[in-house]
């Protein structure tokens, strides 16, 4: 992320102190409502695919996470970490308890923008690059990530699974996340980082490692590429 990027809210969002309640109710939303547990740690829980949270605050300064939060993409071009669109005043709590710092702690500053991947973009790639670290490469919900998830990704490979999922389901749980489809919050949200031609191509993929379709009713009658 860089410095130039937009701070979230208003110059005292990442300097107010917190009062108890509002760290409780931070780290609830964290753990409880938003997916960022799903790659990140806090206080020893979460995933292990993305920086720790816990001590993010002593290694970035304020603007960095503050617009990293806001726009991944924007922030630092190339990552992984999708956008989440959240509530200004959620995301101003959750950037304040994050960005809070011990008096005297200086932070290291932001690491250079990555140049963005490169690749075929299709099913497959996207599918390594966002779904497997969860749901496994071979969509077995195997994935190095899994074990550190409260609950066990879906079996994208799964024919008994998937075929009762139709096309619109998988496109919507990508699109919006898993709490939206009262799944685990921690599968997070890619409406607003891939484009739904992109996601298309992910429920593609996701019918080719289950070599299956939706359930009938789900069907139009014209069989094609989603």
């Amino acid at each position: 992320m860089l410095l130039a990027c937009p701070v979230v809210g208003s110059s005292q969002a990442t300097t107010t102190p917190l009062t108890r309640f509002e760290e409780m109710k931070a780290e609830t939303a964290l753990r409880d409502q938003l997916p960022c547990l799903g790659c990140h740690t806090l206080n020893g829980a979460g995933g292990r695919i993305g920086p720790d949270l816990t001590t993010v605050r002593t290694r970035r300064p304020p603007a960095y996470i503050a617009a990293m939060v806001a726009d991944p993409q924007r922030a630092l071009p190339g990552t992984v970490m999708p956008r989440v669109p959240m509530p200004e005043a959620t995301r101003d709590l959750v950037v304040r308890y994050l960005a809070a710092r011990p008096a005297g702690t200086a932070a290291a500053p932001p690491p250079a923008a990555a140049p963005p991947p490169t690749g075929a973009r299709d099913g497959a790639w996207l599918y390594a690059r966002h779904c497997a670290a969860c749901h496994g490469a071979g969509g077995r919900g195997d994935g190095p990530n899994a074990a550190h998830l409260p609950v066990r990704p879906a079996e994208h490979a799964s024919r008994q699974a998937m075929s009762r999922r139709s096309d619109d389901a998988l496109f919507d749980t990508i699109f919006g996340g898993g709490a939206i489809m009262n799944r685990s919050a921690r599968m997070p949200p890619y409406g607003e980082t891939l484009t739904r031609e992109e996601i298309r191509a992910l429920v593609g993929h996701i019918r080719s490692l289950c070599r299956c379709t939706g359930p009938t009713w789900s069907a139009d009658g014209r069989r094609g590429p989603p």
